[in-house]
C-alpha cells in the first residue's frame, strides 16, 4: 500500500481509469458482437444501424485514447467489409 499522499492519489486515479477502460471495452465488445453475430431475422437496415452505433462507439473510445486509434480504424474497416459482404450476398 502507498504511504505518501501523492502515491495514494495516484492509486485512486489508476483505479478510476481502470474502471473506465473496462466499461468502455465492454461496450465496444457488445456493440461489435451485435454486428458480427446478428440474429437470423435481422434486416439489413437494422444491421446498418448496429454498425453505425459500433463505429460511433469505436470513435469515441479512440478519441479518449481508451483504445488505440489504429485499432479503432481496423475494427471499422472490418465492420465495413462485413456489411458490404452481406449486402452483396444473393438472397
Amino acid at each position: 500500500m502507498p504511504h505518501t499522499s501523492s502515491a495514494k492519489k495516484s492509486m485512486r486515479q489508476i483505479e478510476k481509469r481502470r474502471l473506465q477502460n473496462r466499461a468502455t471495452k465492454k461496450t465496444i465488445k457488445l456493440s461489435l458482437r451485435k454486428v458480427n453475430e446478428p440474429e437470423k431475422d435481422t434486416s439489413p437496415e437494422q444491421l446498418k444501424k448496429d454498425a453505425i452505433a459500433a463505429i460511433r462507439t469505436l470513435d469515441k473510445a479512440a478519441s479518449k485514447r481508451r483504445i488505440h486509434p489504429n485499432k479503432a480504424a481496423r475494427k471499422k474497416s472490418q465492420i465495413d467489409r462485413l456489411i458490404n459482404k452481406k449486402a452483396a450476398a444473393p438472397k
